[in-house]
């Protein structure tokens, strides 16, 4: 029996995607079927209502698809963000609600099951939590107030992942890249309380405000503490930061494989990385680590720098502010809402605290909480094997859609196929749920104390990782609970995983018609595939390695193609003066214009030849192209916008609905012309996979 995973950061592509035979099957007994039901969104699978039919789809995809649910759709007060995503997520953690309701209404219960009562009883116990104030993190303030030296502050920062406190250096479990057996701790620079390193150092009216906004907040949460001058403090804490900010590297750089793969022996860590107490620092969490891989030398280098020059006491603030802020949710009511004043409202426009109920349910349904315990009963409850059956058939018609599509690239050479053929036949699909649950044994939980809770969860998952870190790496782990809507691809283990709760509609859907399922979770499947041949995970192997499989001549094709892609999102503009990063949203790009292309092909495999169907007045095609779009229907606050852009990997979904104006069939199916907003010229469609 497996005892827990191990503690590990999940830095995969996410989608926020046994070996086969690459050769053409037959795909008549793997179609997805429509059964006798009814589709859940209209009659066959597609919201057609929340089109808007005065917007020409060659003007404005996304708003020809969504428009009319997207001009009368009003915002929760309690959302940043409101989308297709985030409606089945709601769906999601309903389900998980009736999960735990039913299990504190029983008094029979097994131990997994008594770890989720008394964890969500301690969670909604608001008259004890009140009562405590800071009382729960008094002990770490304490140590905090009584750093006397370099040493005592590396101790902090060693001890960061238990407490909630900040550190400029943060690491984590992950596998080694050159060899995915084997497990390695990776670190970089980290340390900023706002979303990136643009927040502090772009010199607008925009960044200026949210910057002195930031400043009061710190002000406001150092007084809970007693600090005294806490406004010249807060300053101080925003100018550390701004220090911090301009050693990282920007994130367009940071996603770069072959600059942040620099293994380093630990006995050479000090030569390498001189002027840091290395040994007091992984002695916090009892880490063996023999070998690391140091993601960002220089922005490591300069934060070992910012250790040593800067004073002491702005350090300690810095931790003390930060331990408030990284516990708010943990602790009273009174500072939980400060805590939300700023990073709710001001920096994402979220008018009000989401409901506490399911405030508890995010906080227990982590991969390192108690995720895997409530995913166990989610699975039981609400997902059929029907639908993992299906979505394996699925997988398989996208893997062989892939394969021929790799036979007929043109612009890559014989030598390269053959590798890329090798890595998509070693592809391995995870569905549903994990095969091997995670166990609780020895794992404490209180009625009483919330941030106790939180720090023996984080203590077991982290002595796991301890007493396997010289292990072989387990490849049974999963890096999502079955309830979480999402999907992601490892390129380590060369795996993609869809979670049971993301195979629902308007993704996936049993009793939709096909070619809806295709243009949703078809196309999600070949997104998580596309992510294993986009400009990052295509440097992995089959076998996960990181090494170069390609000829010099084919790589530099596919890189003038990635280029032209990242110049076509660049220019979009969601905000004024504020573009789409092409470039760091790249790998999300190729995933969903590769993907679509995938599903694509897929779905007209699966008709052996066929016409489609007329359906409500449109083509098969039609109805795929628009299954795609609405998948991505999506509102934002313009705060929310902001920070996706600044911070996140993924272009918003507006413009991923657009994906298909690099597909010619889209141009066919609703008949896109030159002088259409949208339309691009054949030479200038972006075709990769």
């Amino acid at each position: 029996m497996k005892k827990s995973l191990i503690a590990v950061a999940l830095a995969t592509s996410l989608l926020s995607a046994c070996g086969t035979s690459t050769t053409q099957q037959d795909t008549s007994s793997t179609e997805v079927k429509q059964s006798a039901g009814k589709a859940e969104l209209g009659s066959f699978g597609v919201d057609l209502s929340a089109r808007n039919e005065a917007i020409k789809p060659g003007d404005d995809f996304f708003m020809y698809a969504s428009g009319t649910w997207y001009d009368n759709f009003v915002m929760p007060a309690d959302k940043t963000r409101y989308g297709a995503f985030t409606g089945l997520a709601e769906r999601s953690e309903k389900q998980v609600k009736e999960i735990i309701d039913d299990i504190t209404s029983r008094k029979d219960l097994n131990e997994e099951e008594q770890l989720i009562a008394d964890f969500y009883h301690a969670y909604m116990d608001t008259d004890t939590i009140n009562k405590l104030g800071i009382k729960p993190i008094q002990s770490t303030l304490d140590e905090i107030s009584a750093i006397k030296n370099t040493d005592d502050l590396t101790k902090v920062f060693g001890g960061a992942w238990l407490t909630s406190a900040r550190s400029p250096i943060g690491g984590y479990m992950w596998f080694n890249r050159l060899d995915p057996n084997q497990y390695e701790m990776s670190l970089g620079a980290g340390g900023l309380g706002l979303p990136d390193r643009s927040y502090y150092l772009e010199d607008s009216e925009r960044f200026a405000k949210t910057r002195d906004a930031y400043v009061a907040h710190i002000s406001k949460m150092l007084t809970f503490a007693g600090i005294e001058n806490a406004d010249k403090r807060a300053q101080a804490i925003l100018d550390l930061e701004t220090k911090i900010a301009q050693g990282h590297w920007p994130r367009e750089k940071r996603r770069n494989r072959d600059l942040t793969l620099n293994q380093v022996k630990r006995t050479e860590l000090s030569k390498e990385y001189p002027g840091f107490n290395w040994d007091l620092y992984f002695a916090q969490s009892g880490h063996k680590v023999p070998q690391l891989n140091i993601l960002q030398p220089e922005p490591v280098k300069a934060m070992i720098s910012l250790i040593n020059s800067e004073d002491l006491s702005v350090w300690q603030d810095y931790l003390t502010f930060h331990t408030i802020s990284g516990n708010a949710g943990l602790l009273s009511e009174e500072i939980y809402a400060a805590n939300f004043e700023f990073f709710g409202k001001e920096l994402n426009g979220q008018q009000e605290p989401r409901p506490r109920w399911k405030r508890a349910i995010s906080q227990m349904s982590g991969t390192e909480s108690l995720g895997f315990a409530i995913g166990k009963v989610y699975v039981a409850r609400y997902f059929p094997e029907s639908s993992k059956k299906q979505m394996s058939e699925l997988v398989e018609n996208l893997r062989t859609a892939l394969g021929q599509r790799i036979d007929n690239l043109d612009w890559m050479g014989e030598e390269t196929k053959v590798n890329a053929h090798a890595k998509l036949a070693a592809f391995n699909p995870k569905i549903g749920y994990p095969d091997v649950w995670q166990e609780y044994d020895g794992l404490n939980i209180s009625k009483k104390d919330l941030v106790g809770n939180v720090q023996n969860l984080r203590k077991f998952f982290n002595d796991d990782s301890v007493a396997k870190e010289l292990e072989k790496t387990d490849r049974n782990r999963w890096g999502m609970t079955p309830q979480r809507v999402n999907a992601y691809y490892n390129s380590s283990f060369n795996e993609i995983v869809f979670p049971a709760a993301i195979l629902q509609p308007p993704f996936f859907d049993p009793n939709a018609d096909p070619a809806v399922n295709y243009g949703g979770i078809g196309a999600v499947i070949g997104h998580e595939m596309g992510h294993g041949f986009d400009d990052q995970g295509s440097k992995s192997d089959a076998n996960g390695i990181q090494r170069n499989w390609w000829t010099d001549q084919d790589r530099a094709a596919f890189e003038a193609k990635a280029d032209r892609l990242a110049g076509q999102y660049s220019k979009y503009e969601p905000i004024p003066d504020n573009f789409v990063n092409g470039r760091n949203s790249l790998g999300e790009n190729i995933g969903d214009v590769g993907g679509l292309a995938m599903a694509y092909h897929a779905y007209k495999l699966s008709l052996n030849g066929k016409e489609a169907p007329i359906i409500d007045g449109l083509t098969g095609d039609q109805r795929f192209f628009l299954a795609w779009a609405q998948v991505w229907k999506e509102k934002r606050t313009e705060k929310s916008m902001l920070n996706q852009l600044r911070a996140g990997t993924h272009a918003p979904g507006r413009f991923r609905a657009l994906a298909p104006r690099n597909h010619d069939a889209w141009y066919k199916a609703f008949n896109v012309q030159p002088g259409d907003k949208l339309y691009l010229p054949e030479d200038q469609r972006v075709r990769i996979w």
